[in-house]
């Protein structure tokens, strides 16, 4: 079941926080919860893949895109995600979200987000977002100069080029 009341508590503590331009990073913080755990009492692979979402949310209400997003009747959708798991989050534990805009191609916006207990990670994000119409993808120059940053498109780390470069080499449809 999705967290409806992480959804709004998420929202409206983003409301509630400064302004962030677009390569600034949203910091929210979290609590692992009972219904949020595996077999093993950490936290659920699927609930951090919701959690994450949420974070992305935190960021878009705090730069104005998700505004921007609604007034145009757009939408987001994730097109791709990976994610590295290095430390376990267990029922209880705190921990401190990061999301930041990385930067776009032609069809894709490119976030990163990471999950912190204290100053150990314990794990990471990367995704590539697609703003979608009725027509499709919105190519990102369109969603750039709509935001009002058009000239907004820094240099892709090399990670992440290779993660794209990776990603197009898998077969589509899959087998």
């Amino acid at each position: 079941m999705y967290p409806v009341g992480r959804l709004l508590a998420t929202s409206l503590a983003a409301r509630g926080r400064p302004r962030l331009n677009i390569d600034d990073v949203h910091v929210s913080r979290h609590m692992c919860l009972p219904w949020e755990l595996d077999m093993f009492f950490e936290l659920n692979n699927g609930r951090t893949l919701t959690l994450f979402d949420l974070g992305r949310t935190g960021f878009a209400l705090r730069t104005g895109f998700l505004d921007l997003v609604r007034r145009r009747r757009w939408a987001l959708t994730v097109a791709g995600t990976s994610i590295r798991y290095r430390r376990r989050i267990r029922v209880f534990d705190r921990f401190e979200m990061r999301t930041m805009a990385l930067g776009r191609d032609a069809r894709f916006l490119y976030l990163h987000q990471t999950l912190w207990r204290g100053e150990v990670a314990a794990c990471s994000s990367r995704s590539r977002t697609a703003v979608t119409d009725l027509r499709g993808i919105v190519p990102t120059d369109r969603v750039t100069e709509a935001f009002g940053t058009p000239d907004w498109a820094p240099p892709l780390p090399g990670w992440v080029q290779a993660w794209i470069a990776a990603e197009d080499r898998r077969p589509w449809p899959p087998g």
